[in-house]
């Protein structure tokens, strides 16, 4: 496989076939396999489950060209120590080609410290280069007939119109979070959004949310905002408020039995389709490179734990907090007496303050716990010793927990973690708040939340619902389950749509 940038003739070379045949039969047609065009957000939670649906993709007979930024590749290659991300793969007899095109940022330039003129570019100029590498590869193979785009991104309406290909949104996070954003106009008509107004009102006119109603707090953050003229606002009333309402077809890494009202609201407008979780085959070893940091091993430490003895904590790549916050977290870890490992990203903070926490906690916990900058969650989260996850709720983290029957503890930090809180500790019943009242983290709350989860009555109480909801996301996969289902269904429509179109 050659790897390609937008600067070289984006020829890409073929690899090996897919596992399936080159043609398929539909009645009395005959019509090749799909070949699409992947983009993920260039962002860690995004590019996950992005890389592990192109390979599910490409396992079922797609062909797959999937475009990384220079900035992640470039960070991906340095932590991985490979150029070629889907090499591996590729030797299974996947047809997954590759290629890179810049975000119109240097790679060298911290987007963590800069994130609003990172989104500035991802806006109003990211789409000029995209749109160039998509017209090269369109015109060099025809073949071409589908782009899958991340849902934040505020082009692929654009670009698919232009060169007649089936417009997929790859939706990354739960079915009630696109819902309510696509529902922003309700919600700002009843006072709710922009400005909010009504703090106390349970917002219960907005169809799908499967309890009936939801408060105001437990809204994304940026519908929480009192400034909605941010770059992010503009990029959620673009891309999810407009464009993706115009897809052809959304899919999502959700499960149907979780979700089940939201996405029949969903499909009344749309090919809604949901096929997650959405995981490699061995849910602990990759054949595709995702992460952006180096990863340190923490299986020999862990091996020296008590099976459900260790606390596992980690914020995700993306969000920040401050100092104070860590600092009563950790002195309630030590107060707890709770084993913890401890994933502390070096810009956790900040990028200009890479020592998270306060001087000398660190050397307090030694024995206790093992913090990390940065490690691999699947095989952390799934080793026997972990017994609870102290989590922001990131998506992806929240399905790696369920699919490891691990309960959590909630302190969601930013964006869709409210309102994924929600389905944890409300809705499905896995998982407890860290915070109950004022959302001020306080170290004695910690410490008891901590002791709650790991060894009180309600630890039981929690693993039993989360082993539930496990074999509820276990069974969606298996053969014959609608997961399963649902993808073919919308491989066939991608089949039937591609045709269309050419």
């Amino acid at each position: 496989m050659l790897i390609v940038s937008e600067q070289q003739d984006p020829y890409i070379t073929h690899t090996t076939q897919g596992v399936y045949a080159n043609q398929t039969g539909m009645g009395d047609q005959i019509t090749k396999n799909p070949h699409a065009i992947f983009i993920p957000l260039p962002l860690q939670g995004h590019l996950i489950p992005s890389v592990h649906l192109a390979v599910k993709l490409a396992s079922k007979g797609f062909t797959i060209t999937f475009i990384n930024t220079e900035s992640v590749h470039h960070s991906i290659t340095n932590s991985s120590s490979s150029s070629n991300l889907f090499e591996e793969a590729c030797k299974t007899g996947l047809d997954i080609r590759y290629a890179t095109v810049s975000d119109g940022l240097p790679v060298e330039f911290d987007r963590s410290l800069n994130h609003d003129q990172f989104m500035e570019c991802l806006f109003h100029v990211f789409s000029a280069h995209v749109d160039k590498l998509v017209g090269s590869l369109v015109k060099d193979d025809p073949s071409i007939g589908c782009l899958i785009a991340d849902s934040f991104c505020v082009w692929p309406l654009m670009i698919s119109k232009k060169y007649k290909l089936v417009n997929i949104s790859f939706w990354t996070e739960p079915a009630l979070v696109l819902n309510l954003y696509h529902h922003l106009d309700l919600l700002k008509k009843n006072g709710h959004y922009d400005p909010l107004d009504k703090f106390d009102d349970a917002i219960d006119y907005i169809p799908g949310v499967g309890s009936g109603s939801i408060k105001p707090t437990d809204l994304m953050s940026y519908l929480q905002a009192t400034n909605t003229n941010t770059i992010v606002h503009r990029i959620i009333h673009k891309a999810l408020f407009q464009n993706t309402k115009s897809a052809d077809i959304i899919i999502c890494n959700t499960i149907q039995e979780l979700e089940p009202y939201t996405i029949s609201t969903l499909n009344q407008t749309q090919p809604f389709y949901a096929i997650g979780p959405i995981f490699p085959n061995d849910f602990t070893k990759e054949l595709v490179s995702t992460s952006l940091w180096c990863e340190l091993d923490c299986t020999r430490w862990l091996d020296n734990k008590p099976p459900g003895s260790v606390l596992y904590v980690s914020f995700g790549s993306y969000a920040h907090t401050s100092k104070h916050v860590l600092d009563e977290i950790v002195c309630g870890l030590l107060q707890s007496g709770v084993s913890f490992v401890w994933v502390l990203r070096p810009d956790l903070v900040s990028s200009t303050d890479t020592n998270a926490l306060s001087v000398g906690f660190e050397d307090q916990v030694k024995g206790q716990g093992l913090i990390v900058p940065w490690c691999n969650q699947k095989a952390v989260i799934s080793h026997q010793s972990v017994g609870g996850f102290l989590t922001h709720c990131g998506w992806n983290s929240i399905l790696e927990s369920i699919w490891c029957g691990v309960p959590m503890i909630c302190l969601p930090l930013l964006t869709d973690q409210f309102t994924n809180r929600k389905l944890v500790v409300d809705d499905w019943k896995i998982g407890i708040n860290l915070c109950e009242k004022n959302n001020l983290v306080d170290r004695e709350e910690v410490t008891k939340k901590v002791k709650e989860l790991m060894m009180q009555e309600k630890s039981n109480e929690l693993r039993t619902e989360v082993k539930k909801v496990k074999r509820t996301i276990q069974d969606a996969l298996a053969t014959g389950g609608s997961s399963h289902r649902n993808l073919d269904h919308f491989i066939s429509q991608v089949i039937l749509k591609t045709n269309q179109v050419k």
